[in-house]
């Protein structure tokens, strides 16, 4: 498959080390295209959960494919999130064409792009109830497994597949916002600080509209997950767009099914991360 050029991509919400992450797709993903500048806008590493037993062959695909690019040339940015929150310590290292930041502004065209995570403005990563957070992530991450059997008995019964996940997470998504005025929190702080775009993650749900209030507007975007929705953003031909993974554009999609014991688990990272600071 030809890579495609685009001037930029922005992924966020992987959560590699998680049973939910659809790893092989994002591999696939990230051989197609040719980003000048790649963006990875917080939980990309799932750290709340991360364990060496659990670490697959996909998770490092996806790794090896990001340190393909760090050495191809591609400007990697590193926006920390919640859930890789302990990166935070080393913020703003930068070494060679890749830099640890916890937000960021780009000049784009004359046009000024305001990215970060999100998690800011999300009261339930904070303080004690940030606990709570934690607890519903596993469990959010127990439900993952349990909807794939049922949905590997509806495929043997040739009936759809369901998601609760997903709807659960909707439910979820849609009372956080509620609660804190996730979207329109972040585009009216856009507008008055006179941004063009600001795009977020955190919110697991795949965005692009225009916020309007009595100060001016702004166009706000949010790259969606990779774990129910397989989206990113893309920047080329002058404007952003939203990209929608299909199984069915990746016939050739292959990442190798072998688990790693953790002791080469282990090892990879530790590759990952000193690729990172030298």
């Amino acid at each position: 498959m030809d890579k495609r050029p685009v001037d930029v991509v922005v992924i966020s919400d992987v959560h590699l080390g998680t049973y939910g992450c659809k790893a092989k797709e994002l591999t696939a993903y990230l051989k197609s295209v040719s980003p000048s500048i790649l963006i990875l806008n917080g939980d990309i590493i799932d750290a709340w959960q991360f364990s060496k037993n659990y670490f697959p062959a996909a998770h490092l695909g996806v790794i090896k494919e990001l340190i393909h690019c760090i050495t191809n040339g591609t400007r990697v940015f590193y926006i920390t999130g919640n859930h890789d929150e302990v990166l935070r310590r080393y913020s703003d290292c930068r070494v060679g064409n890749f830099m640890l930041t916890d937000k960021l502004v780009l000049e784009i065209d004359n046009k000024m792009t305001w990215i970060f995570h999100g998690d800011v403005f999300d009261n339930t990563t904070k303080g004690s109830a940030k606990f709570l957070a934690k607890l519903g992530s596993t469990g959010y991450g127990a439900l993952i497994l349990v909807n794939r059997f049922i949905n590997t008995v509806l495929k043997c019964m040739r009936r759809e597949r369901v998601s609760f996940s997903k709807k659960i997470m909707e439910g979820v998504n849609k009372a956080v916002s509620r609660i804190n005025d996730f979207e329109m929190t972040a585009a009216e702080l856009a507008i008055k600080k006179k941004y063009d775009y600001v795009i977020c993650g955190h919110i697991h749900k795949p965005q692009k509209r225009i916020v309007h209030n009595e100060e001016g507007n702004v166009t706000y975007l949010n790259s969606g997950d990779w774990v129910e929705h397989c989206t990113a953003l893309e920047y080329y031909k002058r404007e952003w767009k939203l990209f929608q993974f299909e199984a069915a554009d990746f016939p050739e999609m292959k990442v190798e099914k072998k688990t790693p014991q953790p002791d080469v688990v282990t090892d990879e990272i530790s590759y990952f991360i000193s690729s990172l600071t030298g």
